[in-house]
């Protein structure tokens, strides 16, 4: 923290970390220990690199003032990763009730005869917060962690192919039981079928017969009739 006679700073550093062609943002606060209206202004050496807001203002009594500075986005990286931009903040007494369309270039100019305290800030680049590391493979809790020692991986190697070989036989015995499963169930549809067409056969058999049996029947008695027909009429003759 910077202590000076109007408003105090903290941080006196702005720190940004720094990312190619992305804008980044940092802050800093102004406090206000005494009981008069105090005016700002925020100046820097690089005014189209950086934007500042608020630039000038009014901190109240007794209270405090956040300004946010925007580093607009970058293509290169700075040699080393060293800034020598400064910014110089400037603050001096107003009259009671000051707002900031009462702030004027002439209050921060000392040859107006104004009392300007003045206290500069440095910029420092530094680097972005890394992501969290993945969590590597085998790593969970309860799970041995991964070994890529050529003998742990050639006793991975045997035991897979163990493996394969044993479950190979399972994956041919499971195939066979659903292939006799299979032919079962054909089959029995086949005999079903089959008792069905001897059933109806059978049927058929008993109808013919019927009505073989009846035929003869009827012939029989249309010759006795014939006989009966043919005596009476020998007799009349």
């Amino acid at each position: 923290m910077s202590t000076g006679e109007l408003l105090s700073i903290e941080p006196i550093e702005l720190k940004f970390p720094f990312e190619l062609k992305k804008q980044i943002s940092s802050s800093f606060l102004l406090a206000n220990k005494t009981d008069d209206y105090i005016a700002f202004k925020v100046k820097t050496t690089n005014p189209k690199k950086y934007c500042v807001r608020p630039n000038t203002g009014v901190v109240l009594p007794r209270s405090t003032c956040d300004v946010i500075v925007t580093m607009q986005a970058q293509k290169e990286a700075p040699p080393d990763m060293q800034c020598k931009d400064k910014f110089l903040l400037q603050s001096v007494k107003a009259h009671d009730g000051a707002t900031m369309k009462d702030i004027t270039a002439e209050m921060f100019t000392k040859e107006s005869g104004n009392v300007v305290d003045e206290c500069k800030l440095r910029v420092l680049y530094v680097s972005p917060p890394q992501p969290p590391s993945p969590v590597p493979e085998g790593s969970e809790e309860g799970s041995p962690p991964r070994d890529n020692g050529n003998g742990n991986g050639s006793d991975f190697a045997t035991t897979t192919r163990a493996l394969a070989d044993r479950l190979e036989p399972l994956d041919k015995s499971a195939e066979a039981r659903a292939l006799l499963s299979k032919l079962t169930e054909e089959k029995n549809n086949a005999i079903q079928h089959n008792n069905k067409l001897r059933q109806e056969l059978e049927l058929l058999k008993r109808e013919g017969g019927k009505s073989r049996g009846g035929i003869s029947l009827m012939f029989v008695i249309f010759i006795g009739l014939l006989g009966i027909i043919m005596g009476y009429v020998m007799k009349k003759t």
